[in-house]
């Protein structure tokens, strides 16, 4: 029940952000909100999000194998993309965005809700894993619809998100705890960045035009999303062996919807945040349209 509840708080916050762009319209500065997210709270959260669970190295594999199969899908997009589009923009979105999940406000729950809480250990080490390929791989393409590839590269290392990541994993890895006091000003800021960031996804998906969606675009990130990338997901589980229980919980990470940082990313980069905002809105209701037949793979997968 709580993880339902939790789900359904996460589309009430988008539909706030949606309906403060409809009444407010211009007075809102989407940029703005953009910029506080990912330089102020976003690192608050990545703090708070990767001192919660002991690192251990019987988790490490599956992490591994996350970013192995996202690597391996990642290559065939960038072939994949020189055949079926031009813009280089909408390349970059097309390669980055169908690998970006929403391992954390929606994986983790979801997680819970169908296997238990044994199962947020890992679900939460592969969202470790997603924040470092969104603010590597995904800075990276996100930034080079606008920017050279050596400025590209330049703005990884710009984004204050990774460093704080890195430096969670340091202070982590020493079995120190953080101070009640510290930890509360953590998480307070850790959930004020969820409900920002879902307010923000609210916002762009207001400017949405059903009318005018490319929905052709749209069906091709989705193909990868939700077919492409679960597919060499079951190889890569067949390959290494995996345990049924890890199996399941590494195929829900790699079928959920897109992340909203989509948009972050590509409303900081100029990268065509309303597309990027479309394409995420088609991949979630096809996921909301496909979770029977998810759950029965992955019960399949369990027995």
């Amino acid at each position: 029940m709580e993880a339902l509840i939790s789900i359904a708080m996460v589309y009430m916050f988008i539909m706030l952000g949606f309906g403060a762009k409809k009444v407010f319209d211009k007075q809102i500065n989407e940029q703005t909100l953009v910029l506080i997210s990912l330089y102020f709270l976003q690192p608050i959260l990545t703090f708070w999000g990767l001192t919660r669970t002991p690192i251990s190295q019987e988790l490490l594999l599956v992490p591994f194998v996350y970013l192995l199969v996202v690597g391996v899908v990642l290559l065939f997009s960038i072939a994949a993309s020189q055949y079926i589009l031009s813009d280089p923009k909408e390349r970059s979105i097309f390669i980055v965005a169908s690998l970006i999940g929403n391992t954390g406000n929606l994986g983790i729950p979801l997680g819970i809700a169908l296997f238990g809480e044994q199962s947020v250990a890992y679900t939460s080490i592969l969202n470790i894993a997603n924040v470092f390929f969104i603010y590597t791989v995904g800075v990276f393409f996100y930034a080079k619809g606008e920017f050279s590839i050596k400025q590209s590269l330049g703005q990884i290392v710009k984004i204050p998100i990774l460093w704080f990541a890195i430096l969670a994993i340091a202070f982590n890895s020493t079995g120190m705890a953080i101070h009640p006091s510290i930890d509360k000003f953590l998480e307070m800021g850790a959930y004020a960045t969820i409900v920002m960031q879902l307010m923000i996804f609210g916002i762009y998906l207001a400017d949405v035009k059903i009318k005018s969606m490319d929905y052709a675009f749209s069906a091709k990130i989705t193909t990868i999303k939700h077919f492409v990338l679960p597919l060499v997901g079951l190889v890569a589980i067949w390959l290494f062996e995996l345990n049924p229980f890890v199996s399941a919980i590494l195929l829900l990470e790699l079928c959920v919807p897109l992340a909203v940082n989509n948009v972050n990313m590509a409303a900081l980069y100029n990268c065509n945040p309303t597309k990027t905002t479309e394409a995420i809105l088609f991949t979630t209701l096809f996921f909301v349209f496909a979770i029977y037949f998810y759950i029965q793979l992955f019960w399949y997968i369990l027995k």
